[in-house]
This record gives C-alpha cells, structure tokens and sequence, in this order.
C-alpha cells in the first residue's frame, strides 16, 4: 500500500512538472518609436541639415511670394476705392497670375523636398545597423516581437515598459 501511494505521489509530482514544462509562455512585445531614433540618428548629419536648409528657403520663397500677392491686393483695394477699375482689373490678373505661380512652386517644391525626406529615409546601412541593435535587445530582453510605433496602424495602445526605443538610440551610440 505505501509503495503504491509513493507511485501515486511520484507520478503526480511528475505529471505536475511536466504539465509545467509545457505550459504556455506569454510573448513578451516591445515597440521602437523608429522616427524618434531616425531624427537622433541623423540629427547632425550633412543630409539633414541640406534638408532642413532647403525647407527653410522654400518657407521663407513663400512668405515673400505670399507678402507680395497681399501688397497686389492691397493696391488692388486702393484703386478700386478710388474708383481706378482698370488698373484694378490689371492688378486683379496679376494677383491671380502670381497665385497660380506659387501654386505650382508649393507642389513642386513639396515633391522636391518629400523626394530628399524619402531618400534619407530609406538609407539602407542606417537599417541594416538598426534591425542589428534591434535584434540584440529583443534577444537580451527576452522579447518575441518588436513593433515600430510608426509602421503600425494596428497598435491600439502600449505600455511605456516595453518602449526600446531610447535603449536602441543608446547602443546606436546617439
């Protein structure tokens, strides 16, 4: 009878750890914030600041181009108070050929700069150095998938814990 109850309690404590062995593992997420690390990343660089140099005369192209048209109009006003309608309707072809002119220069100067953005964007021994610091955290960490916070319409909300992001601006040496 004991050698039986021994059995039984053996092979219940036996069942027990193997039940334990396989049971399930929660998967462990981490999210990066790739945006963030790209703008630590190349922050100082040559590209960026030619970028930033270029954005900065577009936007200071249509300030000039826009303060200009609301002069044209202003003057347009005046004539039209002093009953001057035909170098207003001379004005009003100017202000609307001006118009169309910084029209065309914001879509082209748009496509210009979203063209640099992209091209910046899609260095490749910047992500081929990111993916590598990436897998070495998700490793050490112990996680089983990271997501970037940007490339992810599906991520409905996180916890700050599983944020990697400033640990991989660190170990990108940022």
């Amino acid at each position: 009878m004991k050698t039986v109850r021994k059995l039984i309690v053996i092979a219940s404590l036996l069942a027990c750890s193997v039940c334990g062995a396989f049971a399930q593992q929660i998967t462990k997420f981490a999210v990066v914030d790739t945006s963030r690390v790209y703008q630590s990343y190349y922050r100082d660089s040559v590209q960026v600041r030619n970028f930033e140099r270029k954005r900065q005369e577009f936007k200071d192209e249509v300030a000039r181009i826009t303060a200009e048209i609301q002069q044209m109009h202003d003057r347009q006003l005046e004539y039209e108070r002093n009953d001057d309608s035909t170098n207003a309707l001379k004005l009003q072809t100017q202000i609307t050929k001006r118009t169309e002119y910084l029209r065309e220069y914001v879509n082209a100067k748009n496509a210009e700069l979203e063209a640099l953005k992209s091209s910046l964007e899609d260095n490749d021994e910047f992500y081929q150095k990111l993916y590598e610091v990436i897998e070495k955290i998700a490793e050490g960490g112990g996680y089983s998938m990271v997501l970037s916070l940007q490339q992810s319409n599906m991520i409905l909300w996180y916890s700050t814990s599983v944020d990697i992001t400033d640990e991989v601006i660190s170990r990108l040496g940022l």
